[in-house]
């Protein structure tokens, strides 16, 4: 289960990057890692351009966490299109950090891993499902439904040409999925409500960031591509 939690999981090389990044004096070393310290205004402190753009300058040569990878970049283009929420930018991250990885995009319940998946696999293991198992469900849809749409787009629209879902359809999905899972109890108690609700709302804005992200400054491995069902 996807939860908002890379802010929770960076490392200590994460954060000497940031202060490497950050710092222009011994000072500022020192203020910098005390400033660090404070989960306020560390959130402030990851909010700086300069590591976006430490990050894209030498993608091939970071010591750093892919939480804090996935979560600087995906932060900086949410903020552009008015998604300020950081523990939604927080999902966001954990979302793009765990479906990197193949075995991420598994879908639960669903474990026989020779066979395709596909999103209609998924909606038609509903119809058996237990109640927590609908929940993993449909909030995997949801997930899975932004995932292709925003960071595969071009292939979305691309396969939608010879009779393969849309991005309409995806948001659609997707959309409807995070609403029905804002409501369940493992949401409240996750505390995830807000989290699926606000998804569930700007789906198409997130969308749109996550297209940008994938357009200009994510490389994901072919091995995802090739993975991925449409």
């Amino acid at each position: 289960m996807i939860q908002a939690n890379c802010r929770a999981r960076f490392t200590a090389a994460d954060f000497d990057f940031v202060v490497r990044t950050l710092a222009r004096s011994q000072t500022d070393h020192v203020s910098l890692v005390d400033l660090l310290s404070d989960a306020e205004t560390r959130d402030s402190i990851l909010d700086h351009p300069r590591l976006v753009e430490a990050i894209l300058s030498n993608a091939g040569q970071l010591c750093i966490s892919s939480h804090f990878y996935f979560y600087v970049l995906a932060r900086h283009v949410l903020r552009d299109v008015g998604i300020t929420d950081r523990k939604l930018c927080d999902y966001i991250a954990s979302l793009l950090e765990t479906f990197s990885r193949v075995n991420g995009l598994q879908a639960p319940h669903m474990n026989d891993e020779g066979q395709r998946q596909y999103v209609s696999d998924m909606l038609i293991a509903l119809t058996r499902a237990t109640s927590e198992q609908a929940f993993l469900l449909r909030a995997h849809v949801g997930n899975y439904s932004l995932f292709l749409s925003g960071i595969f787009h071009e292939n979305t629209q691309r396969r939608s040409l010879r009779g393969a879902p849309d991005l309409a359809f995806y948001e659609q999905i997707g959309r409807t999925n995070y609403q029905l899972v804002a409501s369940h109890a493992t949401a409240r108690r996750c505390e995830l409500s807000g989290v699926y609700e606000e998804l569930a709302d700007r789906f198409r804005e997130v969308r749109v960031a996550l297209n940008r992200l994938s357009d200009q400054l994510l490389n994901l491995d072919e091995e995802i591509s090739s993975s991925l069902l449409f």
